[in-house]
């Protein structure tokens, strides 16, 4: 996820901090403020902007176990180098989202940006607190977004979802019961629109956790926990 803890000692003199949001219920279209030191010589520059997007993946952390979350808050508040670490925030002020990349084919911003959403950075913040390493939660499957061409190769109802190409022996997916071309669509009764979002929600859970999985199979809708 491309986060880190630092801890200091704020007994002498106490540091004020960004109070977290919701980065579930941000809005695509809503108002969001960016706030960081680009270039590393613009201090404390604030800019603005709507979500553009979100559960956005922009392939650009990699991980030899092909275990890294994407699943970005996309922006058009302007963002250049030195923003990363930076806040995003709601114009109540709270934190929404981890400034951390931007698309652009000439190095500074072109018009998007990206942000981890909050509710990932407080639970990879709380495993490091507590574990000193981040708690990885993993249902075991092979997974694809659901578009129009899946959907007409393999005689799906719908045009969004995560495809399963493949379950794990002796992990979560198949000791539940979920088969290949079986199609997650709810994980805690959260919508699941894509590949992005699957893993989004089930990283906020640690080894151990149980999460209810919605999924469709040949026509009809099953629940299990997994």
């Amino acid at each position: 996820t491309d986060l880190a803890l630092i801890k200091f000692d704020d007994r002498a003199a106490p540091f004020p901090f960004v109070p977290f949001g919701d980065s579930d219920h941000v809005n695509v279209g809503e108002w969001v403020l960016a706030v960081g030191n680009p270039f590393g010589t613009l201090t404390s520059t604030v800019t603005a902007g709507i979500v553009s997007a979100k559960a956005r993946n922009i392939n650009i952390l990699h991980d030899r176990d092909n275990r890294q979350i994407e699943s970005f808050i996309q922006t058009d508040a302007a963002v250049n180098q030195g923003n990363s670490g930076g806040a995003l925030v709601n114009l109540k002020g709270e934190l929404v989202g981890i400034n951390t990349a931007i698309a652009t084919p000439t190095g500074s911003y072109a018009g998007y940006s990206f942000a981890v959403p909050v509710s990932l950075v407080q639970k990879v913040m709380d495993d490091l607190l507590e574990f000193g390493s981040v708690q990885r939660a993993l249902l075991g499957v092979s997974i694809r977004d659901v578009n129009a061409q899946l959907a007409s190769e393999r005689g799906l109802d719908m045009v969004s979802g995560v495809f399963i190409g493949g379950v794990a022996q002796e992990n979560a997916a198949a000791e539940a019961g979920m088969e290949p071309g079986d199609v997650i669509v709810e994980i805690d009764s959260r919508a699941v629109g894509n590949v992005a979002e699957l893993q989004e929600l089930v990283a906020r859970n640690r080894p151990g956790d149980e999460v209810k999985v919605t999924f469709w199979r040949k026509g009809e809708f099953e629940t299990v926990y997994a």
